[in-house]
């Protein structure tokens, strides 16, 4: 009896574990914006408020505000929120034009989006 509660507890503890190891690290925008070619090779979730967006058609991009700085975000396929919406978004960072060692307009590629 004893060995099937550890067994069953320690299926738990790995299961957890291997649950969180798969979740984006949550960062902030003034973070990512200081370094994005760091941040290129990882998925990252950000949480903020959106400030504008544009789109058409299930595609556009909007910009994110968390207080800390401002990151564009490219929604392929999952349209865009409305300006002023908060929401917690996920992807991949992606430096896009980089000019004297400055990054000029660094976009997340959204994989999933979530409403706050």
């Amino acid at each position: 009896m004893v060995t099937c509660k550890r067994i069953t507890a320690a299926a738990f503890i790995s299961f957890t574990l291997l649950l969180l190891a798969g979740c984006p690290q949550h960062k902030a925008i003034s973070y990512i914006l200081r370094d994005p070619a760091y941040y290129a090779t990882r998925e990252v979730a950000v949480v903020g408020t959106v400030t504008r967006s544009y789109g058409a058609l299930g595609t556009g991009v909007y910009e994110i505000d968390d207080g800390t700085g401002k990151l564009w975000v490219f929604a392929e396929n999952t349209g865009v929120p409305s300006d002023g919406t908060r929401v917690a978004t996920y992807g991949r960072i992606q430096p896009t034009l980089t000019f004297g060692g400055r990054n000029f307009a660094t976009v997340l590629r959204e994989r999933q989006r979530k409403r706050r």
